[in-house]
């Protein structure tokens, strides 16, 4: 067992390791999925368990399991060999567990290409890489732990243009985390409406209304907090935030297209930013983005590449010069090999089915 999970997540999760925490596997119980914890010396891996169609029961670790960070150069080759041990041990036990319970497969997220194959060099299971990543393979993680003049004084121009001409328009922002706010449910309901306006105009599914609400719910609230823009007295854009450890998370977003011109997305995340120092956070974490795009002449074109384009530009207007922080991708532990390889037949005909 480890003493201090949390912190140890923290230490050892590039994007903070809020999906691997405590919490969200709470709020996950409670939407209905039954979870697990694997947690030994040097690992931890929250487990949710989903079940499809036809071939059953999968487990998922989201962003995990999350593994001792082992990048840095290591002399000694007894620790080398600790280091392999505790994986190999940690994932023996995961394993275990999935097996008991029946399942065909385990999706994993890795923090670094090492650990994968540290893993695929330590366990006698195949590992595959997954129909698709479940979590942003790329996500946009800058540095807040400077003063508010340099960090603006880094943006791009158009970025800072764009924060005056909000605040100029007379855009009003606030947090709502206090669930006994008068005002909470309205804010709410406000956020759940652009929910439906977004995934209707970017095509997409939403989570039910009721996940969120339970998010809400769940999840105290000096952890998630619910930011809203205002103009002339209508909401307009409303994003769900986390904050954990020293990293703030912008997890979720919604707008109302009718109000582009007065830029409304960027004094909210502006106001978010200056929160999260001032709640001593280090790193603000804006979520998915794309450098595909702009790396190659070679991709294919598609609305849904248009779409991350115009997501990419926008966040990596805050911090130009910061990197994008890159993950392996979600990979598949095949436990049960006749279950997972039907699994994906049924998504390949799905798939040509579009």
């Amino acid at each position: 067992m480890l003493n201090n999970p949390e912190k140890f997540i923290q230490a050892n999760s590039p994007d903070g390791g809020f999906l691997q925490s405590s919490e969200w596997r709470k709020f996950q119980a409670v939407v209905g999925r039954k979870t697990y914890n694997i947690s030994a010396d040097g690992f931890w891996a929250n487990v949710i368990e989903h079940s499809l169609p036809v071939v059953g029961k999968y487990f998922y670790a989201p962003r995990g399991p999350v593994v001792q960070d082992t990048r840095y150069k290591i002399q000694d080759t007894n620790k080398s060999q600790n280091s392999k041990s505790k994986i190999e041990n940690g994932m023996q036990e995961l394993i275990d567990l999935a097996e008991e319970n029946k399942t065909g497969w385990i999706r994993i997220e890795l923090a670094s290409e090492e650990i994968l194959e540290k893993i695929k060099n330590n366990i006698q299971y195949k590992i595959t890489k997954a129909p698709h990543d479940v979590q942003p393979k790329e996500i946009f993680i800058v540095d807040i732990a400077k003063t508010e003049e340099e960090f603006l004084a880094e943006m791009k121009s158009k970025t800072r243009y764009n924060i005056k001409l909000a605040e100029k328009k007379g855009v009003s922002v606030r947090a709502i985390s206090n669930p006994n706010d008068k005002n909470t449910e309205k804010y709410i309901a406000e956020f759940l409406r652009l929910v439906r306006i977004t995934a209707k105009r970017d095509g997409i599914t939403s989570h039910p209304e009721s996940y969120y609400r339970k998010m809400l719910e769940i999840i105290p609230g000096d952890i998630l907090k619910l930011y809203i823009a205002e103009y002339q007295g209508k909401v307009i854009v409303a994003n769900l935030v986390l904050f954990y450890g020293e990293t703030c998370t912008y997890m979720h977003g919604a707008s109302d297209d009718e109000y582009r011109n007065v830029m409304a997305p960027y004094i909210l995340q502006w106001q978010q930013i200056k929160d999260a120092k001032k709640a001593g956070c280090r790193r603000y974490d804006f979520g998915g983005v794309s450098t595909n795009y702009e790396s190659s002449t070679n991709v294919r074109i598609t609305n849904k590449t248009k779409s991350w384009a115009g997501i990419t530009k926008f966040k990596t207007g805050f911090s130009p010069k910061t990197a994008a922080t890159r993950f392996p991708g979600s990979y598949d532990v095949v436990i049960n090999a006749k279950k997972y390889y039907l699994y994906r037949f049924i998504q390949k005909i799905k798939a040509f089915a579009k």
